[in-house]
């Protein structure tokens, strides 16, 4: 559609992406635990398209962004280093594989500084990260397998005492059911154990986070908006039966390591939309989920009462909309068409949007909005 029509993206873009649609925009509703997974930076992509453009289609990057519509939980950035060294020192199975002198050794290179904002500490103790899940992830299969029966026998006899209590972030138990959850969907994999390297993050309806290009990261269940560079590349390692690259794998990634509130975004009010009486009365919103990229940005509106109405003023970019509950109206020009749950519409730039709330007050008319706005995110991150 847009091949064909480039004034639905706008001069601008159309030159920047070669009249391609900058970002891919989804719903993802998961019920098994997706790759352990990290996707490469815009230099990587050119290399590893340009040596196996069959399992790495494309060249571009593809940082992205996660937005709950259900609880929704996963493994997202490493750790706290003091974190990491806990679960080396109460998880027996995880030392075995990672090899008692390897462990030695990231507790020796990280000892005293874990928390130091020194450059040269944080270098040296990505460097020694990096070694310790490196050899992690090429433990031998055979090793992986005995490891996980070990570690699923403990998980289900220690309960809230499991893995020393858990550690600062997460409850024994909690870590416990995680581990049993996820062995019953992939059995004796070195996923469950990459576990303990890794952020455990829930997040609730509303709540975001964006990932950086290779940024190491597994969604495990939820319904989830997704929003993403528009790129097919993706480097797996773990949770899945499909091609899996380790040595690109443990050679990409940043190994920052930092709470999961590091990651978490911080939504504000949209300023660039109209809401009509009933729907500021009515408590109706407009919120912008706005990552620190160019290529997208998210609005999620909701409309509480029948008749509320948010009108978007136009941008020079595309949108792209779609309903994930309730039900209203979408007016472009002269033109309006029903919207219901599922529902999905592209609207070109410069283009004026109207939304309408026409269903019932008790179920809000949710919907989210991506597009594209080089203008605005120069003026919003102050880039030229």
């Amino acid at each position: 559609m847009v091949q064909d029509n480039q004034a639905l993206m706008s001069q601008e873009i159309t030159r920047r992406y070669g009249g391609k649609l900058p970002f891919l925009f989804k719903v993802l509703s998961i019920r098994k635990a997706l790759s352990i997974q990290a996707h490469p930076n815009k230099k990587l992509a050119e290399q590893l398209h340009a040596k196996d453009p069959r399992n790495y289609p494309d060249n571009n990057h593809k940082p992205e962004m996660t937005i709950a519509v259900t609880p929704f939980d996963g493994l997202c950035g490493f750790r706290p280093l003091a974190e990491i060294v806990h679960f080396l020192s109460h998880v027996p199975s995880l030392r075995k594989l990672v090899g008692d002198s390897a462990a030695k050794e990231f507790e020796g290179a990280v000892r005293g500084r874990e928390t130091s904002d020194s450059s040269q500490d944080v270098e040296k103790n990505k460097k020694a990260l990096q070694a310790a899940f490196s050899a992690l992830m090429n433990a031998e299969k055979p090793a992986i397998v005995s490891a996980a029966k070990e570690l699923i026998t403990s998980a289900k006899a220690d309960g809230e005492s499991f893995a020393g209590n858990g550690g600062p972030s997460n409850g024994g138990q909690e870590l416990a059911d995680l581990v049993v959850r996820l062995n019953s969907q992939f059995e004796g994999d070195i996923g469950l154990f990459v576990l303990f390297f890794l952020n455990y993050v829930e997040l609730e309806v509303g709540e975001a986070m964006f990932l950086k290009a290779d940024d190491i990261h597994a969604y495990l269940s939820g319904d989830i908006i997704e929003c993403m560079a528009s790129s097919d590349n993706v480097v797996r390692a773990g949770f899945t039966p499909k091609y899996q690259d380790i040595p690109t794998l443990t050679s990409m990634l940043t190994y920052s390591y930092a709470p999961i509130s590091s990651q978490k975004m911080s939504p504000a009010d949209y300023p660039y939309v109209t809401l009509n009486r009933t729907a500021y009365s009515s408590g109706s919103s407009a919120i912008l989920y706005d990552p620190p990229i160019e290529e997208f940005s998210v609005v999620k509106t909701d409309l509480t009462r029948k008749g509320a109405k948010a009108t978007f003023e136009p941008i020079a970019g595309p949108s792209i909309i779609l309903c994930t509950g309730g039900r209203g109206t979408i007016s472009v020009g002269p033109t309006t068409q029903e919207v219901r749950h599922g529902y999905v519409f592209f609207v070109g730039a410069t283009a004026e949007c109207v939304l309408e709330s026409s269903g019932d007050d008790n179920e809000p008319f949710t919907t989210f909005k991506a597009f594209c706005e080089l203008s605005g995110k120069e003026t919003i991150n102050g880039d030229a």
